[in-house]
């Protein structure tokens, strides 16, 4: 029986580059004999002629499906979805931005024949970035790997090839806060990297905006890692270690210099600093118990407006979020 490969592209606005990108996917996937492939659009969303430009692709060639969700849900739900309806052997996933190439798949295809399980992109140059975002990025992949529970690799974004058994695994995974590369790695599995020089985007505009990417980055932090509770109790025992060297401090000047500190000034800095760390603390349970809120509501993840070329018996692409 020949192998199945799944292209899952999720798109949000991409009509300025969205031709382009389907004509190197084709490319490349006709170049694989030895595989039948599908690709799986997920229109996020868009608010521009992504979705006329899906149904043109999806009428032209059988082997091309879109989904049209009811609105912009984000780019982790919008592969989510993908994913679910997926039926490769092998999935892939990639922006359709042309930064991931799609000449890196049969790459991927081969250290999957190979035994590996999840072949993932690393870029080892960023072109077409800031040094302020190329700066951020690394400082904070390295800073989510010192606090999580989970070992992300660094310099690695979504663009990756994942055995049929890494997909299943990670669509039984029903939290809402998703953030794709965390819970892949959180799956284990034979897992490693290949490197390429990402290029600048082949058009259109970057989605990712500063709030965007510290959103995601918070997502990462709390989804992974109970360092920030942690934190609390490390920042109690600092106050309480600060209040015993502060009075310390009082009595040697006390019974040395025979001065007392002005006791307004020393009770403003205290409940200054207090103030401070407990509505941090504050905070910082609040975004969890926001996520609490948030799983026990028990929404469906994502919902579809539209389905292009998949088969009428086909469970509806949202399956996974009603369970």
């Amino acid at each position: 029986m020949v192998p199945m490969l799944s292209l899952v592209v999720p798109c949000f606005n991409e009509q300025a580059v969205l031709s382009k990108s389907h004509a190197r996917f084709l490319a490349v996937l006709k170049g694989i004999p030895e595989l039948d492939f599908e690709i799986i659009y997920v229109d996020d969303g868009s608010s521009d002629g992504t979705l006329d430009l899906l149904r043109g692709f999806q009428s032209a060639d059988s082997r091309v499906r879109a989904l049209s969700l009811s609105r912009n849900f984000g780019q982790a739900v919008a592969n989510t979805a993908g994913l679910a309806e997926a039926v490769g052997d092998a999935v892939v996933v990639m922006d359709a931005d042309l930064q991931d190439p799609p000449e890196l798949i049969p790459e991927m295809l081969e250290r999957w024949r190979q035994g590996v399980d999840v072949a993932y992109g690393v870029r080892s140059t960023r072109q077409g970035e800031s040094v302020f975002k190329r700066w951020t990025a690394a400082a904070f992949c390295r800073l989510l790997n010192l606090v999580s529970d989970v070992a992300m690799p660094p310099d690695a974004g979504d663009f990756r090839l994942m055995d049929r058994k890494v997909v299943d695994a990670f669509l039984a995974m029903p939290e809402r806060s998703r953030v794709l590369r965390g819970m892949l790695a959180w799956v284990g599995y034979r897992q490693e990297p290949v490197h390429f020089r990402r290029p600048p985007r082949a058009g259109g505009e970057s989605k990712y905006s500063l709030s965007a990417m510290l959103g995601q980055a918070v997502d990462s932090i709390l989804s992974f890692s109970f360092a920030p509770l942690r934190l609390a109790t490390w920042l109690g025992l600092l106050v309480a270690g600060l209040a015993l060297a502060g009075i310390l401090f009082a009595l040697i000047q006390r019974l040395v210099a025979d001065v007392w500190l002005s006791a307004s000034a020393a009770l403003f800095a205290a409940l200054l600093f207090l103030g401070g760390v407990q509505l941090m603390m504050i905070g910082m349970l609040g975004e969890y118990l926001g996520r609490i809120y948030r799983e026990v509501q028990k929404r469906p993840l994502y919902l579809v407006k539209e389905r292009l070329g998949f088969a009428p018996h086909k469970p509806s692409g949202d399956r996974m979020a009603r369970e």
